[in-house]
């Protein structure tokens, strides 16, 4: 990909490759008018859009190249409620029980698939899991005993060590959070909620760059590449790290993170009932099977560094994975790779994404879902935004708030 527009993306992303149906969308090729216009064709720009135009508000969804082909097509999605930090090292930038109500919040919005789900069938591989945070060191036992108390008191998880390890991989200590989470296609995902929110009135427009907003007192005009504009009352920005066109505001931190998955496997011993695994290491791996017997595991973050791309350093991450997984599962013989790719990634100090009305411009809103439960953040604020259109104040909001590091 010599592209460097493409930078934030490299490789043969397994879900892009996979899914040989393509959905085509067509490019803007007139003025238009909407209620909201949702920039950004990813998996949150859909779940933003699912929300608007269920409640047959009129939306307008714009990506600057192919739906759900940039950072959505890296994503790992492993969905699940707990953040990236535990909760005994959140408390330095958030408060306890606001921590525990993050969670929360992700357990809601794991059940709000369940809804769509049962509303609209599963025709992108979901399955309900429970999720494993580990650690192969004996000197973080105890930090692991601290973080079990932590969210015994609050969630239903069960304690791990060397005595109950029900799996083939070295475990000091860990902490198994019952339907704690979930897997899916997020490519699969994207097109099933557009395609839903199009009956609903949505218009898609992909190939299609917003290059300026123009700011009125009533409303937005987003200028797109090619002159053609949409006049919104409301612009919801959905674009992931990419925010310069709408604010100075630096909102994350960027790593470059690397996957890799395998060629199905015949069996998966020594993996307890295909739980969602992440290890307590900075940064850290995770894994996830897939619908066919795959495995992905990804992990190894760099520093993210704009318009280079480092092969090298690449292929060695991508070994550095590949020996993990086999050191972890010894007893799964088959274990060959099948794609290699990484995208960039962002976090926040706190873990928890933004959501929200500028402040600066209160007709510019932003969905932007960072950290590990990007896709999750996503889902609350679809329907938290969904709610703010209509007037309603949700106020788990604040824990979102856009200005919350501004000091």
């Amino acid at each position: 990909m010599g592209n460097a527009k493409l930078q934030y993306v490299q490789g043969r992303p397994i879900f892009t490759n996979i899914n040989e149906h393509k959905n085509q969308y067509p490019y803007l090729t007139k003025n238009i008018d909407t209620d909201v216009c949702i920039i950004g064709g990813g998996i949150t720009g859909a779940i933003t859009s699912y929300y608007f135009s269920k409640e047959n508000i009129s939306c307008v969804l714009l990506e600057k190249r192919r739906i759900a082909h940039l950072s959505t097509s890296v994503t790992t999605s492993l969905l699940q409620y707990e953040l990236d930090d535990n909760l005994s090292d959140l408390t330095e930038y958030i408060d306890l029980e606001d921590a525990i109500r993050a969670y929360n919040l992700g357990l809601i919005a794991l059940d709000e698939i369940d809804k769509f789900i049962k509303e609209y069938g599963n025709n992108f591989d979901y399955k309900k899991r429970d999720t494993l945070l580990y650690t192969a060191k004996k000197d973080e036992i105890n930090a692991m005993k601290i973080e079990y108390d932590y969210r015994n008191n609050n969630f239903d998880v069960e304690y791990i060590n060397e005595d109950n390890n029900k799996f083939s991989f070295d475990l000091k200590a860990g902490i198994l959070s019952k339907n704690g989470g979930a897997e899916i296609d997020p490519y699969k995902f994207t097109h099933e909620l557009l395609n839903i929110s199009q009956n609903n009135g949505l218009r898609v427009y992909e190939n299609t760059e917003a290059i300026d907003l123009k700011y009125h007192k009533d409303y937005i005009e987003v200028i797109t590449e090619f002159g053609n504009i949409v006049k919104a009352k409301k612009v919801i920005v959905a674009t992931g790290y990419n925010t310069k066109l709408f604010t100075n505001r630096n909102f994350a931190t960027k790593t470059t993170t690397f996957n890799i998955a395998t060629k199905p496997v015949k069996n998966f011993d020594g993996w307890y009932e295909k739980v969602l695994i992440r290890d307590n290491c900075d940064p850290y791996n995770y894994l996830r099977t897939a619908s066919d017997n795959r495995i992905i595991i990804g992990g190894e973050d760099v520093d993210f560094v704009p318009d280079i791309f480092d092969e090298k350093l690449a292929n060695k991450k991508y070994d550095i994975l590949e020996n993990r997984l086999k050191n972890m599962f010894n007893n799964i013989k088959d274990i060959e790779v099948d794609y290699k790719y990484c995208g960039t990634f962002a976090s926040t100090l706190d873990n928890l994404g933004f959501i929200g009305e500028d402040t600066k411009h209160n007709n510019l809103w932003y969905n932007l879902g960072y950290g590990a439960n990007g896709i999750l953040f996503a889902i609350l604020g679809g329907m938290m935004l969904s709610k703010l259109y209509h007037g309603e104040k949700d106020k788990d909001m604040r824990l979102f708030k856009v200005d919350r590091f501004d000091n």
